[in-house]
């Protein structure tokens, strides 16, 4: 069929165009922004799960939807940075919110005291020099210049929610890839927004992240899980996983066969970014106006070469030899979470030999912790590729410390 027609979107954070089965949670958003700007309290969330099952994409809707209401959003994907080049980030892109609430000449005593506290917050001196936001405002004394990024963030965040109040308008701050925020910066940002709620400002911070973030959060600020809801972003029910794949055919004419439905329900297990994949490679392959069972098997080789080339090869590119044999080992094993002691047994080593390397896959998004001592692998299918990328479990040899002479 015509390729410029096809209906399906296999990029990374591209919106579908069909969200199926995720109106709960942007009702969830619909109704945390309306309290907000009514002055009433509403927890704030941060959404998890594995990779591909749609959090970004939910991210995009719920900015547009804040925009319609006439928020202001600040969107960020978190990297592993520094406090400095944190406070950065943070400080541009608050700088860019407020001018949007309030332009410059307009500026109330409220909008002027949030600029210079940004400009305080934003002065850090290094040993490279220093850096300010490009704006000549005075920095504010006592507020944003403590030092301490919680303290400071907390000012910050207040200046600002007191501007956005004073013109009936909200900042809502979208964070992707939480799980990369050090957990100095995400125990900042759950400070400064515990005083937002406190001062019933219409702020709020909406995050996405691995499985781990809800743990993680816990651990920087104990008062979290009352600040925050954490919703589980998994895989699609089989009713939203025929729709997120058949309603973008049927837009163009197309109709797929019941028994090519069901293959592909089989194949994708219900993840949408992989119905996204499997649906352009049936596109590609069929003819005429329906999409057959055939269509689908045939088009199955296709959609796991894309995948392994791209969705999954990023990923173990950026292993170790020992990484990958950890890995590969946990793949031996199955696809569930598995026991450090059991991947241990699997590559004839001690477990407390391969801490170090668990614990790297950890910090790098590649595996989560569902429970103490256990591992899991944060892509879904991701064990099957092992087993097809690398057929044989090669453990590198043990590296011995050479003795001091």
């Amino acid at each position: 069929m015509d390729s410029i027609r096809n209906p399906y979107t296999p990029n990374a954070g591209a919106t579908p165009e069909i969200i199926a089965g995720r109106a709960e949670q942007t009702r969830s958003f619909t109704v945390l922004l309306e309290r907000l700007a009514r002055g009433r309290t509403e927890q704030s969330m941060i959404m998890t799960g594995l990779r591909g099952v749609g959090k970004t994409v939910l991210l995009n809707e719920f900015a547009d939807l804040a925009r319609q209401a006439r928020w202001e959003v600040v969107e960020i994907e978190a990297s592993k940075r520094d406090d400095d080049r944190f406070r950065q980030m943070i400080a541009s892109s608050l700088r860019s919110a407020l001018l949007q609430i309030s332009p410059r000449k307009r500026w109330g005593e409220r909008a002027q005291r949030a600029a210079e506290v940004l400009t305080a917050f934003s002065v850090n001196v290094t040993n490279e020099g220093s850096w300010a936001l490009t704006w000549d405002v005075e920095a504010a004394e006592g507020l944003g210049d403590h030092g301490d990024l919680a303290l400071d963030l907390t000012d910050v965040l207040v200046a600002v929610g007191e501007a956005a109040r004073e013109k009936e308008r909200g900042v809502a701050i979208l964070i992707d890839e939480v799980q990369f925020l050090n957990q100095a910066q995400l125990e900042a940002l759950i400070q400064a927004m515990h005083k937002t709620v406190q001062r019933k400002l219409p702020v709020t911070f909406v995050g996405a992240g691995l499985p781990q973030i809800a743990e993680l959060a816990g651990d920087a600020k104990s008062y979290a899980e009352r600040l925050f809801r954490f919703p589980m972003i998994d895989s699609l029910g089989d009713d939203d996983a025929r729709e997120a794949l058949i309603a973008p055919a049927e837009r163009e004419g197309v109709a797929f066969e019941p028994a090519a439905v069901a293959e592909a329900l089989a194949i994708t297990k219900g993840y949408p970014y992989f119905i996204q994949e499997l649906g352009y490679q049936a596109w590609e392959i069929a003819e005429g106006g329906s999409i057959t069972a055939d269509d689908v098997s045939t088009a199955k080789e296709a959609y796991l070469a894309k995948l392994d080339s791209s969705f999954f090869r990023v990923r173990l590119d950026r292993a170790t030899p020992l990484q990958t044999a950890y890995m590969r080992a946990m793949a031996e094993l199955g696809p569930e979470a598995q026991k450090a002691s059991e991947v241990a047994r699997v590559m004839l080593r001690e477990s407390t030999q391969l801490g170090p390397t668990r614990a790297e896959l950890i910090d790098m998004g590649l595996l989560f912790t569902p429970e103490h001592g256990y591992a899991a692998f944060t892509v879904p299918d991701f064990d099957q590729f092992m087993l097809r990328a690398i057929p044989d479990l090669i453990v590198p040899e043990v590296r011995r410390r050479p003795r001091p002479s």
